[in-house]
């Protein structure tokens, strides 16, 4: 059976309690608050020692892989656990993690055995940093890169051999708004008018600014490729995009590649602050960073997506239909032989019953290609049941169940150890029950048979990806949940059903695109009789065409993350359950 990947990452993400105290800076934001939900971002991905780790915000321990493809929690309280976006990179053959931390300087951590749990401090740091990142060059010197901020700028030192900077640190990146479309701020590049008292109070003391972030170094033909994140985790915008120099402290040079990793579209959107690896077959693939924020702004995923460089040393990540099943390659491959999906969506606005609902979270919102809705049942979730009818029998390959946490701070004990982040305080649960599911499949709606009984591994599976051993016939789909965390509501953010469906392919469209202002361009396109969506793909020529958007009901796009005097190329592919084809790149007219 082909194995295959899906995001966002099926990962035991931990949960957190998060109490918001409802004061910001001195001013009141309304009352306090208490949620309950799990967050995972800012994945620090490395290959030590034949095997892969992964170390993300928040989650009290890591994961580890033999092979990228099925991984394992390991818990720790040898690393603090409240620091966020932990960076973890081979240096002098031993791992050294640090981590964000405010008020107080940044410590260094050792491992050389990180399954033995043997970390241990081994530099107390000489001042405090967020979003950090170190680097060993193949000459042995160490380097550290950090920011996390709307007004300070990503900022670069070199550190000897104890982790203390030498020298003075050198000003790398700052936000260019007026150049970068990509680098401004909001939904869709928009930033929504405040509707609530606390809304309007937060926007009072926000920035109009982008935060630069997320910085990791990448050589690649002794060349150096310094990456970063902008604008905001909590925008679908946020995205990848680097500068490229001929030593790690530069000077470096923009590169109109960025954003190289962007996920504005489908199901699950967001792919920034991330890493950049090389597998054991030499293979690139960068983990980032993945956007619900729903029930807080940190709500986060994680999503590895197939990387590269082209002829020309141009950094690239191929996410088109990204949150589509991907089959994985346990060996060489080109990251971009393949710009279309191994299995078509089948679900999308299918109808949906269940056994029960709570109002403002009908089953309906579990097929519409969101994250960020639910179906939610209306009481404790074990035993509930959703149905999915898919209109007609299909050939059915594989079925992801996304679950969402539903209003569970009013069923989860409260955490004691925590840590106060002047206006939210945090603590991390060290455990909890698996969210355990059910799935079946039926041609009729009468006679039902078991796809995955999720009780016989007993693994805490919040994004569940059940790929069947045999593709089957057909056209019902119902998931039981069997254990929840918490006890909580039983919700389906996305039941996503993968195969092929009989019919015609969709034509191609022919768009238009014009730039409206430098940094952005509009692309319209006839709709597409039988398409459920279109990916828009562009980039800086025809056979470049390295970013994508995908969209579904709409035949019109603003694209405005645009470089400034960048000429762009664009493509409109029509999709639907059948498949995909492919549209011809046109290139954009300016007003």
């Amino acid at each position: 059976m082909t194995r295959i990947l899906c995001n966002p990452m099926d990962l035991a993400y931990r949960y957190q309690d998060v109490r918001f105290t409802g004061v910001v800076d001195g001013v009141s934001l309304g009352e306090p608050s208490r949620n309950v939900h799990r967050e995972a971002a800012d994945p620090s991905l490395v290959l030590y020692r034949d095997r892969y780790y992964l170390f993300v915000s928040m989650s009290r321990g890591f994961w580890h892989s033999d092979d990228l493809f099925e991984w394992v929690y390991q818990a720790t309280d040898k690393i603090p656990p409240f620091d966020y976006a932990p960076d973890v990179r081979e240096v002098n053959g031993a791992l050294v993690i640090s981590a964000s931390r405010k008020g107080s300087n940044s410590p260094f951590f050792r491992s050389v055995d990180p399954l033995a749990d043997d970390f241990e401090e081994v530099a107390p740091g000489t001042f405090s940093f967020w979003d950090p990142s170190v680097f060993q060059n193949d000459d042995g010197r160490i380097y550290l890169y950090w920011g996390c901020d709307n007004v300070q700028p990503i900022t670069g030192v070199e550190l000897d051999q104890s982790l203390t900077p030498i020298g003075e640190p050198v000003e790398l990146i700052r936000a260019d708004t007026a150049g970068r479309g990509w680098e401004r701020l909001g939904e869709n590049y928009v930033v929504p008018e405040p509707k609530t008292e606390r809304e309007r109070m937060a926007a009072s003391l926000s920035s109009a600014d982008p935060y630069i972030e997320g910085a990791w170094m990448t050589r690649y033909n002794d060349r150096y490729y310094l990456q970063y994140a902008a604008p905001a985790t909590q925008n679908n915008t946020y995205a990848d995009g680097y500068y490229v120099g001929d030593s790690p402290l530069g000077p470096f040079t923009y590169s109109a590649a960025s954003p190289f990793s962007s996920k504005p579209g489908g199901f699950a959107p967001g792919a920034g602050h991330g890493s950049t690896v090389q597998d054991k077959h030499g293979n690139w693939w960068h983990a980032a960073t993945m956007r619900i924020s729903v029930n807080g702004v940190f709500e986060r995923r994680l999503g590895i997506f197939p990387a590269g460089f082209d002829a020309d040393g141009v950094l690239t990540c191929n996410q088109n239909f990204a949150d589509y099943p991907l089959a994985f390659h346990d060996g060489p491959f080109d990251p971009w032989a393949k710009i279309t999906p191994e299995w078509m969506l089948l679900s999308y606005r299918s109808p949906v019953t269940s056994s029960s609902a709570t109002d403002g979270h009908e089953g309906a919102l579990a097929a519409d290609e969101d994250i960020q809705t639910w179906w939610a049942s209306a009481g404790p979730g074990v035993g509930e049941w959703i149905l999915l009818d898919l209109g007609a029998v299909c050939n059915v390959a594989v079925v992801q169940v996304n679950l969402a946490d539903h209003e569970l701070a009013a069923t989860a004990v409260p955490v004691e150890e925590g840590a106060d982040g002047g206006h939210t305080w945090r603590g991390i649960y060290p455990e909890h029950l698996p969210a355990l599911v059910v799935l079946e499949g039926s041609v009729d709606g009468e006679t039902w048979e078991t796809l995955h009984d999720g009780r016989v591994e007993g693994v805490d599976r919040p994004h569940a990806l059940i790929s069947l051993e045999t593709p089957r016939e057909l056209r019902f789909v119902r998931v039981t949940a069997a254990s929840l965390p918490f006890d909580g509501a039983f919700a389906v953010s996305g039941l996503r059903v993968f195969g092929r469906a009989d019919g015609a392919l969709p034509t191609a469209p022919t768009p238009t695109a014009v730039r409206t202002e430098p940094r952005t361009a509009h692309v319209t396109w006839p709709a597409v009789e039988g398409a459920i969506g279109y990916n828009v793909r562009y980039g800086a020529g025809p056979e470049a065409l390295y970013r994508s958007w995908l969209v579904y009901d709409h035949n019109e796009l603003d694209v405005p993350s645009l470089n400034a005097g960048e000429d762009t190329w664009f493509a409109v592919d029509a999709f639907n359950g059948v498949g995909v084809t492919l549209g011809e790149p046109i290139s954009a007219t300016r007003a």
